[in-house]
């Protein structure tokens, strides 16, 4: 499409609204405010009636790519489709007209909801305690790590190191060192996975935790987990375990049970939240019994029949969030988890693996496959032999734009070099898989035969392949 701006509507004298005749005196605007703020000339905003206003964004919203209009392989971010009931829910009148400073006995309801999502996530992950404080999984992620660093201050044990694979997500670094830890990155293993004299190797004294995620960002299953978790305990560390990649694993295995001591949820991406751009996100911690004591204040208890808020934390290492969290959030997740239940959760589970298996089994004739290991809810491929043949992987998640296809990740995670990681969840059906296979397929035999037209992709969409090294070094900040 190539729709105008607003201002290309504009027309001299057009208006989109009709208002009543001025029945009071007119003060002007000189009686509120300081002369030097008001205009000498009226604003040159453009002239447009309604109907122009409505075409015009209902154009520039068909111009946007969101998972109403298809699959979104995003690896590693779940993007996936979230059912329309749980926004119907988190809008119900009587939730969203609630205000935190209300009075306990007021809003028994409410504190009932979030408690049973409490007890849910508890269960699904094998956790003692939750809060449902944190914003968001990396917001979790510091909460996590801030807890951590707190169990051993009070211990009066100096551990300041946190190791972290070389296959983690982004976030497990940043948020250790946010917390004041020194990172330490262990090698993976010919398989993708953590190497456990790599792992024996780092761990000491001063090693307060090992951030994992399980599956791990390749999608695979960490074999070793129970030996890492020995490693781990025996040396007097923690294990912190990144719920990412929550979807793979939904009632067929708990963090809990593989001897993780911290968790945080990424409620946003498991248990069907609108994510990125689609809004806010919601990333409650769960920890082990010994742990309890150092989640953020207030904690949600229960007495009898009564809910209520729990100040008294004198060693907790306070808030983290303004009031209680991310309340629609928990809404939408609260929602989902009851409407599927725990037979539901696992199908979901089953869906996502069987759906991220049969496209790798599709496409690993065509695209590498650095590693053989079962993969679950997703996979990732190298488009090595491609650019041995003239086109990047980034040409290729470009050329996916010509075909209405939204591209996966690429370039992560970076122990694989022009990486694909596909994620295509648990709603998309079997001929949403094919479609997007027999694209990539596609892509694959135009670089084989015209590499350039890959090359300089895309051709179709309303912006065509931009300049990016200039991009880069000579960004235009104007307008």
């Amino acid at each position: 499409m190539t729709e105008p701006l607003i201002k290309d509507y504009s027309s001299p004298g057009r208006k989109g609204y009709s208002l009543p005749e001025l029945d009071v005196p007119d003060s002007g605007l000189d009686e509120f405010l300081n002369s030097e703020f008001i205009r000498e000339s009226p604003a040159a905003l453009p002239e447009v009636s309604e109907v122009d206003v409505v075409r015009h964004y209902t154009a520039l919203s068909q111009e946007n790519y969101g998972v109403d209009s298809g699959i979104y392989p995003l690896g590693s971010c779940t993007m996936k489709y979230n059912p329309k009931i749980n926004e119907d829910i988190a809008r119900l009148e009587k939730l969203i007209r609630l205000h935190p400073y209300q009075d306990e006995e007021l809003i028994q309801g409410s504190l009932e909801i979030l408690y049973e999502l409490k007890e849910y996530l508890a269960e699904i992950s094998g956790m003692d305690e939750i809060t449902l404080q944190p914003a968001s999984g990396a917001h979790g992620e510091l909460t996590g790590m801030m807890i951590i660093k707190k169990y051993f201050e009070e211990k009066g044990e100096e551990r300041t190191r946190v190791i972290v694979p070389d296959s983690a997500h982004g976030t497990n670094p940043a948020s250790a060192a946010m917390a004041g830890f020194e990172v330490i990155e262990i090698a993976s293993n010919e398989k993708g996975m953590i190497d456990l004299d790599n792992l024996r190797e780092a761990v000491d004294e001063r090693v307060a935790a090992l951030m994992l995620t399980n599956p791990n960002t390749l999608g695979i299953f960490e074999e070793d987990i129970l030996e890492i978790a020995s490693i781990i305990h025996q040396a007097g560390g923690l294990l912190y375990y990144d719920g990412a990649n929550m979807n793979a694993i939904m009632g067929y295995v708990r963090p809990g049970d593989m001897n993780f001591d911290v968790l945080h949820f990424n409620l946003h991406k498991t248990f069907s939240t609108p994510h990125g751009g689609g809004g806010p996100g919601s990333g409650p911690v769960g920890v082990k019994k010994f742990l309890a004591p150092y989640l953020p204040r207030p904690v949600l208890k229960k007495e009898g029949d009564f809910y209520y808020w729990d100040y008294d934390r004198p060693h907790s290492i306070g808030k983290v969030h303004a009031f209680y969290g991310n309340y629609a959030v928990m809404l939408k997740a609260y929602s989902y988890i009851r409407a599927l239940g725990a037979r539901g959760l696992k199908e979901a589970t089953e869906n996502a693996v069987l759906n991220a298996n049969y496209m790798k089994a599709r496409l690993k004739e065509v695209y590498e496959l650095p590693y053989e290991e079962n993969s679950l809810h997703e996979f990732v491929l190298s488009g090595s032999r491609q650019k041995e043949k003239g086109a990047s992987t980034l040409n290729i998640a470009k050329r996916l734009l010509d075909y209405g296809q939204y591209a996966p990740t690429i370039y992560f995670p970076l122990v694989v070099k022009e990486a694909l990681m596909i994620e295509p969840t648990e709603t998309e059906n079997i001929s949403t898989l094919d479609k997007f296979v027999e694209t990539m397929i596609n892509i694959s035999r135009e670089i084989e035969e015209e590499p350039d037209l890959v090359k300089n992709a895309p051709h179709n969409t309303t912006v065509r392949k931009l300049d990016e090294v200039k991009a880069a070094r000579n960004p235009d900040l104007r307008w």
